[in-house]
């Protein structure tokens, strides 16, 4: 906090609004516009681009110098160091792990793998073709109906438990999605494994033949989930506070948080450059797609380049990059007809006048994309498996928000419609 103020005239005013300044830790500078109200006025910003809804001390983002940091610790460092669950640990609880906290935590997320057996009786109510999310956002939501205790907004220790219940059992019913879809039997978690290892087990293990996970494929999924866990006020994460604002049972509002993240403009991005890839389909065609691109007139783009938030490189796709290397390296499949499209194509954005003048570097989804078709992952489980990994990060803002004094959220609107009449 600051002492700074500014002050603001408005035609009409006699005197000015006084509006005081309020300093982050780091970051720019935020304008406290609620003195406006008492005026008669309140701010216009679509999207919310330009407005802080909430104080946060969890993850900052520097888009312009491309840099992501969860409680202070470079998302680079903890990828190279950590491991998700240890991450998930920092999120919610503001620290590193000690050893033994690690373990007790790593220990009280496997007690809570398991889902309540009559939640394997709602799938049944889905048609066997249905996309994968909406059965997550009806799964996740009934949640509610099974866990009436430790919901005391107000007790640490069953906010605690709600979070690493859900941290737990998304991944099971993640899982649970995509067998229904295949027609297989549910998979039962196995807690010798790791929270990755785990969830490949329950995803492509089958009752008349065990598999074995491959220990480069369950870091590069522990990598995807480390990846995505947190990315400041997105959409989704929004959606999660707003809607925790009211006082909604927590598990409603990952499920509000799930369907914010199934739109294509937010969750989707990997699948829609997977399927870019696809269109584009042989290595040949790249430079042709890369023309279009150029096009103003031409509507095509190039998905999974650049970012909203980053106007430099994305500091994920630098790490997902090395994964995704790793990946195709321990597959032998630099032959794929894909994955020389995708090279040839980060090659050209690399080295492109026109792409590094406009610094649209491949930024985290189209890597993450690359190695999730590459584990035989399908496109239509992408954004199940974007929730599984963001779920710390929107339960972490929810324990943030609901933990301190706080406002049920109402945004203001600009009403442009008809002014008060009369019936004829």
């Amino acid at each position: 906090m600051t002492d700074k103020k500014a002050y603001l005239s408005i035609d009409g005013l006699d005197e000015k609004i006084e509006l005081k300044i309020s300093s982050g830790t780091i970051g720019p500078d935020v304008i406290d516009v609620s003195p406006l109200s008492a005026n008669g006025y309140f701010t216009y910003d679509p999207g919310f681009v330009s407005t802080a809804a909430c104080e946060s001390g969890i993850t900052y983002i520097d888009g312009g110098k491309g840099v992501l940091l969860h409680r202070g610790y470079p998302i680079e460092q903890l990828a190279d160091k950590s491991d998700y669950l240890e991450l998930c640990y920092l999120l919610f609880y503001g620290k590193l792990p000690t050893a033994e906290e690690k373990a007790e935590y790593v220990e009280t997320i496997q007690r809570h793998t398991m889902v309540h057996e009559q939640v394997s009786h709602f799938f049944n109510g889905f048609r066997r073709d249905a996309h994968p999310m909406a059965i997550m956002c009806g799964v996740v939501g009934a949640m509610a109906s099974f866990y009436h205790e430790n919901t005391d907004l107000t007790c640490p220790e069953d906010r605690a438990t709600t979070a690493a219940r859900l941290v737990a059992k998304i991944p099971t019913l993640a899982a649970m999605c995509y067998k229904y879809s295949k027609g297989q039997p549910f998979v039962f978690p196995n807690n010798d494994l790791d929270y990755a290892s785990n969830f490949l087990n329950m995803m492509f293990s089958t009752p008349c033949s065990d598999y074995e996970v491959n220990p480069v494929f369950a870091k590069a999924m522990d990598r995807i989930f480390m990846l995505h866990a947190d990315h400041e006020q997105n959409a989704s994460t929004s959606t999660v506070r707003l809607a925790g604002s009211s006082g909604a049972n927590p598990y409603a509002c990952i499920a509000a948080g799930i369907t914010a993240l199934w739109g294509p403009a937010h969750g989707g991005a990997n699948e829609a450059c997977l399927n870019m890839l696809e269109e584009i389909g042989d290595e040949s065609r790249v430079d042709e797609f890369v023309a279009r691109a150029k096009d103003k007139n031409d509507p095509f783009r190039l998905m999974g380049f650049g970012h909203r938030v980053y106007k430099n490189r994305d500091p994920r796709a630098t790490v997902m990059q090395k994964t995704c290397d790793e990946v195709l390296a321990q597959l032998g499949r630099s032959d794929d007809p894909l994955f020389k499209v995708a090279r040839k194509l980060e090659k050209a954005a690399l080295e492109d006048e026109y792409f590094i003048e406009k610094k649209l570097y491949p930024n985290v989804d189209f890597y993450s994309g690359i190695v999730l078709r590459a584990l035989g992952i399908p496109t239509s489980m992408f954004t199940v498996i974007f929730a599984v990994s963001r779920t710390i990060g929107w339960i972490s803002h929810w324990n943030e928000m609901v933990s301190e004094p706080h406002r049920i959220g109402r945004p203001r609107q600009l009403y442009t419609g008809s002014a008060e009449r009369d019936l004829p």
